[in-house]
């Protein structure tokens, strides 16, 4: 009997659940699909099989909760000959947000494993609690087969503990396990590899400033394929202004929100986390959208993207000082692979730190990685699609060959 090769990955949301079935064989994907609204009346199922001639299938109706969603899953892959049952599946892979300071690495999911993402909660409410039932259904579903976390935040784990800790009691801090955590590990260690890929390097050979611009948006500073800083923090609200975040800000602007205008915990924790950032600043978190706008001499939209270009060029800064060399920036993520102005704006000044763009290589869509910069530079910018599902499959994929 063959070895099985292919992987099924997971990212279990608090009403959705997302997938991808990929063949570690051939590093292709095999069906992809999403399964919204989970819990609503009117939930909504799409399934795109990727082999030739399949046609995506898409329906609407109530998926009760996580389990139902699992098994329409498991239906909708069956339809096209790959159901769970298939000897041919080797694993399934989690996306698990925060593995806080114990998980360095994919892991194979067993009951002390669970306890640990379980105790995590109170650091990542939004995320782990979803993650968990993800993991408890699929494991139900196939008790018999390998379930691998990969975790968020296991690629900051190698930050050093000058970029790790706040400056704040040290012993309130390990308490309440109050440290930098980052988020997004799995782009950025995805990202900075294929950079090095693309400069023709090993990633121990190069550093790397990686913007990971998205709804959520992320910044590290990568030396030699490890990471020593990250601008999310404890959560993913600190950092760049991002969709509806709003990224570094005074803490004490806490404190006065409270005492001044009168507003309790959870209901700065919502204007901060979603009605921050960019739909904040001008009511829109579609950077298309706030382009178009500045187009037509919108003044307000036009201020918003200035304050989030000058977030995104501290942050460089920051990394270069940190890095002390760099080889290359790589933009990635919905804004950061389709936004040239964005791009542009982002290194525009940073000439006399070896950064710039070729006009003519920015404008270009698509196409995969590629270099954005000037023939012969000295710092190269580059454009990286990231794949976050791959990632997942191939650290999963190299645990579960690793214990068989």
């Amino acid at each position: 009997m063959s070895t099985p090769t292919r992987v099924l990955v997971l990212n279990s949301g608090s009403s959705s659940v997302k997938y991808q079935l990929l063949d570690m064989d051939t590093s292709s994907r095999l069906a992809t699909g999403l399964i919204e609204r989970i819990g609503e009346r009117t939930s909504l199922v799409r399934h795109t099989p990727l082999a030739p001639g399949g046609e995506v299938r898409e329906r609407t109706g109530q998926v009760a909760d996580h389990d139902a969603a699992l098994k329409a899953m498991a239906g909708e892959l069956a339809a096209d000959g790959l159901g769970l049952d298939s000897p041919e599946l080797a694993a399934i892979g989690h996306r698990v947000v925060h593995g806080g300071k114990h998980f360095t690495e994919p892991t194979v999911i067993d009951d002390p494993v669970l306890a640990e993402i379980e105790r995590l909660i109170p650091v990542a409410p939004l995320h782990n609690p979803a993650n968990l039932t993800g993991i408890r259904t699929a494991m139900a579903l196939r008790p018999d087969l390998p379930q691998v976390a990969v975790f968020d935040t296991s690629f900051h784990t190698t930050m050093p503990e000058s970029a790790a800790r706040y400056a704040i009691d040290v012993k309130t801090a390990d308490e309440h396990r109050i440290r930098r955590y980052g988020f997004h590990g799995t782009s950025h260690a995805y990202v900075s590899r294929e950079t090095a890929k693309l400069l023709g390097k090993a990633p121990e050979e190069v550093n790397v400033i990686v913007l990971h611009l998205g709804n959520g948006a992320s910044a590290s500073a990568v030396r030699g394929g490890r990471c020593v800083d990250t601008s999310m923090g404890l959560t993913p609200l600190e950092g760049l202004v991002m969709g509806t975040r709003s990224g570094d800000m005074d803490p004490a602007v806490i404190f006065h929100l409270m005492r001044v205008g009168d507003m309790s915990a959870d209901e700065i924790d919502t204007l901060l986390n979603r009605r921050s950032g960019l739909v904040g600043l001008c009511g829109d978190n579609d950077m298309r959208e706030i382009r178009r706008r500045i187009d037509e001499g919108d003044e307000q939209a036009e201020l918003a993207f200035d304050i989030y270009i000058h977030r995104l060029k501290k942050y460089i800064g920051a990394y270069y000082a940190v890095l002390g060399r760099v080889d290359a920036v790589a933009f990635t993520a919905g804004v950061g692979e389709n936004a040239a102005e964005v791009r542009e704006a982002a290194v525009s000044g940073l000439e006399g730190m070896g950064l710039a763009v070729d006009g003519g290589r920015n404008a270009v869509r698509g196409g995969g990685a590629r270099l954005i910069s000037p023939e012969g530079a000295r710092v190269a910018v580059a454009v990286v699609p990231t794949d976050e599902e791959m990632e997942i499959a191939q650290q999963t994929y190299a645990l579960v060959g690793k214990n068989n």
